[in-house]
């Protein structure tokens, strides 16, 4: 199983050359696409049943031994993350052929479309299973370059306006990443993770205060915290439907699963645990308070999607095994909610012709299907039992009682008020979408005058509302209604049920997370699995290990041991 590895990434990339290589050639590329990532999520699941039984697979490509050889690593946290970003990748891709299908290539052209999304897949996976620093950088790469060509596909003024804020920003954090890498390998002599967390350890103290701040400011923009996210409520709406779901549920995850590894692998014993509990209560309130005060459903979400990154904050601030899983639970949960939020306004933005709620109204009678598949991840998003957002607040808030300090009482507090903030902004888009007539939405002459007091006053608050609120800087007109495709719908309809899926299961998921959690917390573990772990898998002619080295000795002991040997 352990030579399957890299086949999560390899089929990606190899799907994509071959989807290149037929321009024009539609069907075969959506053909090469589906199968690739049917296989990638095929592998993942079965990754996860494995590394739960059995422990983490290792491979060491090439035949080196770490840390000379590239590591990849298939952990209970990565196999579930491989496993939720396969099954997003997939449920996506099903809705962009329904909207190929209805549109053509005006949205994803197709020469280009199917291999890019295969590239990013592929960068995702690579992020994932990698061991060492580099690797992950490499990683960030892949899935950033593809990104670059994804979020300006149509080449419409606000895409290319966004796009080039958008690469600015990656670029910027993609160089900080870099630098970071640098003086990591300066101060210690290698990249590989499971040997940086010994080496790491007998630095000074403002050695790993440097190095940890360093890589977390990389890590933050990529994850949109605060007060890093600034970049992205502007970036993800104007691209298209499946694009802006897709980024919207993966790429700042990776961030996240990046800071995750750096706080438990890394700095296991940070000194920035309470800033980070500061960073997750400023993204938390920062977020909301964005979320509330928009007009446009795209950037109504975006923002809820830099406040819910709070919430993952919150339990990698913690520092504790129960923090961890209560986090690793609720990725997936978000993962999921977040896409199918997406890809149900993109439904809705083909019914009514715009995202901006100053012009949707009777979308409940027009589109009842439509209705429901925004309502279900609303309120799991907003943290209505039983769903699975609640059970991942509540692993949240439980892990914070058990810890008993201050600032983890005061986070609960506000984490509470946010989840409320975050249904009351969602309810209310609802509700103007869906409830309100289509004749009062966008007023004039048709408009309906309501004929008693408390009509008029309704009416005069939602006017009032309305006025307060803030439109996207780019806001388009008002579009023609366009056909919603059968398959756009049974995507998000999936996407839903999934969705639901992680609610019915959630206690095996959840004891999952708790396994992850403790994994986590134990990173001796994760460099014994490395480090000690035999190389089962040879895939070239190198050695497979240097006579006389420890991989566990410290940096000087080793260029002790080395220096003896050339003598």
């Amino acid at each position: 199983m352990i030579s399957l590895i890299p086949l999560v990434v390899l089929i990606p990339l190899g799907s994509a050359a071959l989807a290149l290589a037929l321009p024009g050639r539609r069907r075969a590329q959506q053909l090469i696409t589906v199968v690739a990532l049917v296989c990638v999520v095929a592998l993942s699941g079965a990754f996860m049943w494995i590394v739960d039984q059995q422990g983490a697979l290792v491979m060491q490509v090439g035949g080196w031994a770490a840390p000379f050889g590239i590591s990849l690593v298939v952990d209970r946290l990565s196999a579930l993350m491989l496993t939720v970003s396969a099954v997003v990748l997939l449920g996506v891709l099903l809705f962009s052929l329904g909207q190929g299908l209805a549109d053509g290539d005006d949205e994803t052209p197709v020469s280009i479309y199917y291999p890019t999304y295969l590239v990013l897949g592929a960068g995702v996976c690579n992020a994932f299973i990698a061991g060492d620093l580099f690797n992950l950088y490499v990683g960030f790469e892949i899935l950033l370059v593809a990104s670059y060509v994804l979020i300006t596909l149509g080449g419409t003024g606000p895409r290319i306006r966004a796009g080039v804020t958008y690469v600015v920003v990656s670029l910027v954090s993609s160089i900080l990443f870099l630098v970071s890498i640098g003086l990591v390998y300066a101060a210690t002599g290698t990249v590989n993770i499971a040997q940086l967390t010994l080496r790491i350890a007998e630095l000074p103290g403002n050695v790993q205060l440097l190095l940890n701040l360093a890589l977390l400011i990389a890590f933050g923009i990529k994850a949109a915290i605060f007060p890093l996210a600034f970049w992205l409520p502007d970036s993800y709406p104007t691209a298209p439907a499946p694009v802006t779901a897709v980024f919207a549920g993966l790429l700042t995850k990776v961030g996240v699963y990046a800071i995750i590894r750096a706080q438990t692998q890394l700095f296991p014993h940070s000194s920035v645990d309470q800033l980070l509990l500061v960073i997750a209560a400023l993204t938390l309130i920062v977020g909301i308070l964005g979320a509330v005060s928009q007009l446009d459903i795209k950037r109504l979400l975006s923002f809820t999607l830099i406040s819910h990154i709070g919430y993952l904050i919150f339990g990698i601030g913690m520092a504790t095994s129960a923090g961890y899983a209560a986090t690793i639970f609720y990725v997936a949960h978000h993962i999921i909610v977040q896409t199918t939020l997406f890809l149900a306004v993109g439904l809705i933005e083909r019914q009514g012709g715009t995202t901006s709620l100053t012009s949707l109204g009777g979308m409940l009678r027009a589109a009842p299907v439509v209705a429901v598949l925004f309502f279900i991840p609303m309120l799991n998003l907003g943290g209505i039992p039983p769903f699975s957002g609640f059970i991942g607040k509540l692993g949240l808030f439980t892990a914070a009682a058990e810890l008993g300090t201050p600032g983890a009482y005061w986070l609960m507090g506000v984490g509470a008020l946010v989840s409320l903030l975050t249904l009351y902004a969602l309810a209310r888009a609802w509700s103007l979408a869906f409830w309100r007539t289509r004749a009062a939405a966008l007023g004039g002459a048709n408009a309906p005058v309501p004929n008693t007091p408390e009509g008029l006053m309704l009416q005069g608050r939602e006017v009032a509302l309305i006025e307060r609120l803030h439109d996207a800087p780019d806001a388009m007109p008002l579009q023609k209604q366009r056909e919603t495709p059968r398959l756009m719908v049974a995507a998000t309809a999936g996407m839903v049920a999934v969705s639901l899926l992680l609610t019915v299961f959630a206690g095996p998921l959840y004891s999952y997370s708790t396994r992850a959690g403790e994994q986590l917390a134990d990173s001796g573990l994760f460099v014994s699995e490395v480090l000690d772990n035999p190389n089962e898998v040879s895939s070239g002619s190198g050695k497979n290990e240097i006579d006389g080295y420890d991989p566990r000795a410290s940096k000087a002991e080793s260029a002790i041991a080395q220096a003896g040997e050339v003598s």
